[in-house]
């Protein structure tokens, strides 16, 4: 399979894994559901986008555009540690999602401006937001699974 629709399928589902915990982490600490990606959005609209618990365009899909956006860049980095992997093993592939996870986590909580980080520190606790990402790990190792076998012929 191609590299690029490989990043299209595991930054899917890296995605979708990522947002339906931080709702269910923002629900389990008394916040609304769309809180986490609504403050996403703050670098729209700032942190006041945080405390917005409605659903619209305007916020929650901004901020899931962005969120989804981010998420194809880590699996790029998720794709590229796996497609330069000599082993293929379930050790190698948690060893690469994890690699790929805490990258982002890193890169979005200690270069990244304020204003471009994920926005989830306005509404979750830092334990939620690990959660986050990782489910974002997981959905890397569950989407190498589901795309074996790994070694074809890619471009």
């Amino acid at each position: 399979m191609k590299t690029m629709l490989r990043v299209l399928l595991s930054g899917s589902l890296a995605s979708v894994a990522a947002a339906l915990t931080l709702a269910a982490a923002s629900k389990r600490e008394g916040h609304a559901a769309a809180q986490p990606l609504n403050a996403t959005s703050h670098w729209v609209h700032g942190d006041v986008a945080a405390y917005y618990s409605g659903v619209d365009w305007r916020h929650t899909g901004l901020g899931y555009v962005t969120h989804h956006s981010a998420t194809m860049l880590w699996a790029g980095v998720f794709e590229a540690l796996r497609r330069y992997s000599s082993r293929s093993d379930l050790a190698a592939v948690t060893r690469d999602a994890a690699v790929a996870a805490t990258a982002a986590a890193i890169v979005d909580y200690t270069i990244t401006p304020h204003r471009l980080t994920p926005g989830w520190e306005l509404v979750l606790s830092k334990r939620s937001m690990a959660f986050a990402y990782a489910a974002m790990a997981a959905a890397f190792m569950g989407s190498e699974l589901l795309l074996s076998p790994r070694r074809e012929q890619q471009a």
